[in-house]
């Protein structure tokens, strides 16, 4: 038997249209907001609570946490929204010839009888086949009807993705201001030696390197404390990541110059906070050559933990910091909602004055 041209093309959009378009990521990225919002209810605790700087330190790292998971469903929900537009788009004519053959059969639950070229035999013959095919037609509109309606939620999604953003970022702005008020009010922190600017300043004129800086540096002190530390094994890879971000280079990975560095960075959003990741002396706190500012710590001892490229300074040299303490912020963005701009924090570790991989040292996570 010889089908005839509307039933190939039937058979043909059947076979489209039963093909799944995509997975619906809508929970992620309302959980990510549903964060969001317990990060915003946080931030009059934190400011009136009794420790104020270790509460409003969670506070903003929750933010911190919370944007950058909305940001992830944000994109997410995007990519689902294309791939269902993409997916509806190529079967545009398929679902045109089933809306077509919809709109003959009407809502019925029988097939018409249609009348055959071929007389009796061909209309039975062909109302037997739609009698097959008007189940998975049924089951495909109400698939595209779910698309097109999941294509609706995820748009729907998005933008409310896109306010609660932009409302996270000027409370993030909030939460770090009230931080930075608590730390300019806060008693003075621990000393366990005390800086000589002179011998400073002239160590710093002398370094054309961050190698002859941090070599000379341990002989510019006068210890005023005890300078008891662990081991320097007990805190490989145990070290907190100092900053929520992504490694945009690896150890000794050269870049697109050439040029290869013997320590991590990181791109971090506008203004992100760079806690303490261990209990350490500050050997170090201030602008260096073309690093910007520059944070030294000593977990250990005769280990060096570098990090540069902060903004601003909570912390100076000689100070004693714990774990978590916070000790800056980094480049802001021109912009309250700007969400694509990043900085870039530079991390090294160095371990008898030799340069150790910071991957072997910190909890970092894998990209």
């Amino acid at each position: 038997m010889r089908d005839s041209p509307t039933l190939r093309n039937l058979a043909l959009a059947i076979c489209l249209l039963s093909a799944p378009l995509g997975a619906d990521p809508a929970a992620g990225a309302r959980e990510a907001i549903a964060a969001l919002e317990a990060a915003t209810a946080a931030l009059d605790e934190a400011e009136s609570g009794r420790d104020r700087i270790a509460a409003l330190t969670e506070t903003v790292r929750a933010f911190e946490d919370g944007l950058a998971a909305v940001r992830a469903g944000q994109r997410a929900a995007a990519q689902a929204e294309a791939r269902l537009t993409q997916g509806l788009l190529s079967k545009e004519e398929d679902i045109a010839r089933l809306v077509g053959v919809l709109q003959v059969m009407g809502a019925r639950d029988t097939p018409h009888m249609l009348l055959h070229p071929e007389g009796p035999t061909g209309s039975a013959r062909s109302s037997m086949l739609l009698a097959t095919v008007t189940p998975r037609l049924q089951e495909d509109a109400a698939a595209l009807r779910t698309d097109l309606a999941d294509v609706a939620a995820l748009r729907a999604l998005q933008a409310d993705a896109a306010a609660r953003l932009r409302d996270g970022l000027i409370d993030v702005e909030r939460a770090r201001s009230a931080l930075s008020e608590a730390i300019a009010e806060r008693a003075p922190l621990p000393r366990r030696f005390t800086e000589d600017p002179i011998q400073i300043s002239v160590l710093i004129a002398a370094s054309e390197t961050l190698d002859g800086f941090a070599a000379g540096l341990l002989g510019t002190v006068v210890r005023t404390g005890s300078a008891d530390a662990p081991a320097a094994e007990d805190l490989r890879g145990a070290l907190d990541t100092p900053v929520r971000g992504r490694i945009l280079r690896r150890f000794g990975e050269a870049d697109a110059a050439g040029v290869a560095r013997p320590g991590l960075i990181l791109a971090t959003a506008p203004s992100a906070l760079v806690t303490a990741p261990a209990a350490a002396t500050v050997r170090y706190a201030g602008p260096l050559l073309d690093y910007g500012n520059v944070m030294i710590l000593e977990p250990a001892r005769d280990v060096l933990l570098v990090l540069a490229g902060l903004a601003r300074l909570y912390v100076g040299g000689g100070e004693v910091v714990t774990a978590g303490t916070p000790l800056g912020l980094m480049g802001a963005a021109q912009h309250a909602t700007s969400i694509d701009r990043s900085e870039t924090l530079y991390i090294e570790v160095r371990v008898n004055q030799e340069k150790a991989d910071p991957e072997e040292w910190f909890a970092l996570e894998r990209n």
